[in-house]
C-alpha cells in the first residue's frame, strides 16, 4: 500500500513539473539512443566484413609466394620469390590429404581492348577450380575447362565491371578482346562480387587460363599464389602443416635456420582475428556513446536536488504525520527511478529508429542486437537510481520540525 501511495505522489510530483522531467529524461534519451544506434551500426559493419570474408571460399587457404607482411592493414609481399610453381600446386593437391581443391594464381594489371573502347584490368590466370575454391559464379556462356589450359586456349571469362567498360551494354560472348597484343575470344561473364576487403573491384578482372598467362602473356615459369580449399574447417590446422611440410622439402629448406620462402594465410585466423576487431570496435563505440548516459545521470542528480529543496516543507508535514525515513527514501528513489526508465524506453525507441534511418539514408548494413537494447534500458535504471540515491537520502535525514519551519 506505501508503495503504491509512493508511486502516486511521485507521478503527480514529475507531472506537475513537465519542463524540468522533459529536460531530464532527454539527457537520458540521448545516451539510450547513441548507445543502440553505435552498437547497431558496428554489429552491422561486422557482419559485413566477415560475410566478405566468408564469400571469399569455404575453408580458404592461401599459399603465396615470398613473405607477405601487413602494413596498415593491407597486406604486402616482402622480396621477391621465383620458387612457387604450377607443379608446387599439383604437388599440394596430389599429395596433402586435408586439400580439396588447388587453384593457382598469376595476375598482372594490363591494357584490355575491344574496338576503339580500352581499360586497364586485372588479368589473372588460374584454373578451372578457382571458381569453386573463391566462391565465383558464371552469370553467362561457361568458365574455361582443364582441356582449355592444357591446350593454353586464348579464351577468357570478364567480369562486370570489365563488361560494362568494353562493350556499353552490349553481348561480350564470342567477341574478340586484345590483352597486350594477344587475341582472346570471349566465353563467359562473372556474376556480381563487389568489392574485397582491400577495396579492390573483384569484378574488374579478366580470368584466362593459368598457362597460357604463363606463356603468351607474361612469360614467367612461377606463380604467385595458389588457392586451397581445405576438406573442412576442422581440417584447417593440419591442411596448413601438411603444406608447410611440402613446400619446405620441394624449395630444398631442410635446413631449420632457413625461413619459409612463402606464407600460408589461413582464413579461420583471418576470420578470427578480423571479429575480434571487429567487437572491439563496436564496445569502443558502445562505449563513447554511454559516457553521455552518465551526463543524463547528472542531470537527474540536478533536477532531484532542486525537488529536495522545493518540497522540504512537504517532506517535513509527511514525516510529521507518520511517514517514515524509509518511506521519503523509497518515494524519491521511485521518481529518479521512473525519469531512467522513461528515458530509457524513450531511447531505445528514438536508437532504433534513428539505426534504420541511417541504414535507408547511406545504405549501410545495420544489427539492431536485443541485448544492447536490453543493456542500455537496464543501465539506464541503473543510472537513474545511481544519481537519485543521494537526493533521496539526504530528504529522508531531513529534520521534521525544520523542514515544516522552511519556507
Amino acid at each position: 500500500m506505501k508503495i503504491a501511495r509512493s508511486l502516486k505522489i511521485s507521478r503527480k510530483q514529475l507531472a506537475a513539473h513537465k519542463m524540468r522531467t522533459a529536460l531530464a529524461l532527454l539527457g537520458i534519451l540521448m545516451g539510450v539512443s547513441a548507445v543502440v544506434l553505435m552498437v547497431a551500426v558496428g554489429r552491422g559493419a561486422q557482419r559485413e566484413v566477415l560475410s566478405k570474408i566468408e564469400a571469399m571460399g569455404t575453408n580458404l587457404i592461401v599459399v603465396s609466394a615470398g613473405q607477405v607482411q601487413t602494413t596498415v592493414g593491407r597486406r604486402e609481399i616482402r622480396g621477391t620469390a621465383t620458387t612457387l610453381t604450377l607443379q608446387d600446386a599439383e604437388a599440394i593437391l596430389r599429395e596433402c590429404p586435408s586439400i580439396r581443391a588447388a587453384a593457382p594464381v598469376q595476375s598482372r594489371k594490363m591494357q584490355v581492348k575491344f574496338g576503339n573502347l580500352s581499360t586497364n584490368t586485372t588479368i589473372l590466370g588460374t584454373t578451372p577450380g578457382y571458381a569453386a575454391v573463391r566462391g565465383f559464379k558464371v552469370e553467362r556462356g561457361v568458365f574455361f575447362s582443364e582441356e582449355e589450359n592444357t591446350a593454353v586456349r586464348r579464351v577468357a571469362v570478364i567480369g562486370r565491371s570489365v563488361m560494362r567498360n568494353l562493350f556499353e551494354g552490349d553481348d561480350p560472348l564470342g567477341e574478340t578482346i586484345r590483352i597486350g597484343r594477344v587475341a582472346f575470344e570471349v566465353v563467359g561473364v562473372m556474376e556480381p562480387k563487389g568489392v574485397d576487403l582491400d577495396g579492390a573491384d573483384q569484378d574488374d578482372q579478366v580470368f584466362i587460363p593459368v598457362r597460357t598467362a604463363l606463356r603468351r602473356l607474361f612469360n614467367l615459369t612461377h606463380i604467385g599464389a595458389v588457392h586451397l580449399e581445405a576438406k573442412s574447417k576442422d581440417q584447417m590446422r593440419a591442411a596448413e602443416s601438411e603444406i608447410r611440410e611440402l613446400l619446405r622439402e620441394r624449395h630444398r629448406l631442410a635446413d631449420p635456420a632457413k625461413p619459409d620462402d612463402f606464407t600460408i594465410q589461413n582464413q579461420s585466423d583471418l576470420l578470427e582475428a578480423e571479429r575480434e576487431t571487429a567487437e572491439t570496435f563496436t564496445m569502443l563505440t558502445g562505449s563513447i556513446a554511454a559516457v553521455s548516459l552518465l551526463v543524463g545521470g547528472i542531470g537527474i542528480l540536478a533536477i532531484m536536488l532542486m525537488a529536495v529543496r522545493e518540497r522540504t516543507n512537504e517532506i517535513g508535514l509527511r514525516m510529521a504525520v507518520g511517514a517514515s525515513r524509509k518511506d521519503i527514501l523509497v518515494q524519491f528513489l521511485f521518481e529518479a527511478a521512473a525519469l531512467g526508465l522513461g528515458g530509457g524506453a524513450a531511447g531505445a525507441t528514438v536508437g532504433i529508429s534513428a539505426a534504420f534511418l541511417v541504414s535507408a539514408l547511406t545504405r549501410w548494413a545495420i544489427s539492431i542486437s536485443l541485448s544492447s537494447v536490453v543493456l542500455a534500458f537496464g543501465f539506464s535504471l541503473i543510472i537513474g537510481l545511481f544519481f537519485g540515491v543521494y537526493p533521496a537520502r539526504k530528504a529522508s535525514r531531513l529534520n521534521p520540525i525544520e523542514a515544516l519551519r522552511s519556507e
